[in-house]
C-alpha cells in the first residue's frame, strides 16, 4: 500500500502558499494595458503565446503535491471567473493571491480561519450591495 505524505500547520500553509504564488505570479504579468504575454510549452505541437489568465492557469502543473494543491485552488478561481463572467480571470487570480497571503499571515498570528472566512463572505456581501446601489439599469445601447 502506498503511503500518503502529510503536512500540518506552518509546513502545509507555506507549501500551499508557494503553489498559489507560482500560478498567480505567472498569470499576473498579463494584467493591465502594459501586461505581457506568456509562452506555454505544449506536449504536442507549437508553443502557445497568450495573455489570457485562465489559459495560463489551466496549463500550470507543479511537481510538489502540496504546492500543486495551492495552484489548483487559484486555477479554480480563474476557471470559475471565466465560466461566470467570461473575463477578469487575471484580476481574480491576483485578488485570490492577496487573500491567501493575508489570510495565512493572520492564521499564523493566531486568528481563527473560520472567522476569517466569515469576514471575507460578509465583505463580499457588502461590496456587492454597494455596487448594486451604484449601478444604473440601461436599456438598449446607451
Amino acid at each position: 500500500m502506498a503511503h500518503k505524505e502529510l503536512k500540518f500547520n506552518e509546513d502545509a500553509r507555506r507549501a500551499l502558499e508557494r503553489g498559489v504564488n507560482i500560478l498567480a505570479d505567472a498569470v499576473k504579468v498579463t494584467l493591465g494595458p502594459k501586461g505581457r504575454y506568456v509562452v506555454l510549452d505544449k506536449k504536442f505541437g507549437a508553443p502557445t503565446i497568450t495573455n489570457d489568465g485562465v489559459t495560463i492557469a489551466r496549463e500550470i502543473e507543479v511537481e510538489d503535491v502540496f504546492e500543486n494543491q495551492g495552484a489548483q485552488l487559484v486555477r479554480e478561481v480563474a476557471t470559475s471567473t471565466n465560466d461566470v463572467a467570461g473575463d477578469g480571470t487575471t484580476t481574480a487570480t491576483v485578488l485570490a493571491q492577496a487573500i491567501v497571503k493575508d489570510g495565512l499571515r493572520n492564521v499564523a498570528a493566531g486568528a481563527n480561519p473560520m472567522a476569517i472566512k466569515r469576514g471575507i463572505e460578509r465583505a463580499v456581501e457588502e461590496v456587492v450591495e454597494n455596487l448594486k446601489s451604484q449601478s444604473k439599469e440601461i436599456s438598449g445601447k446607451e
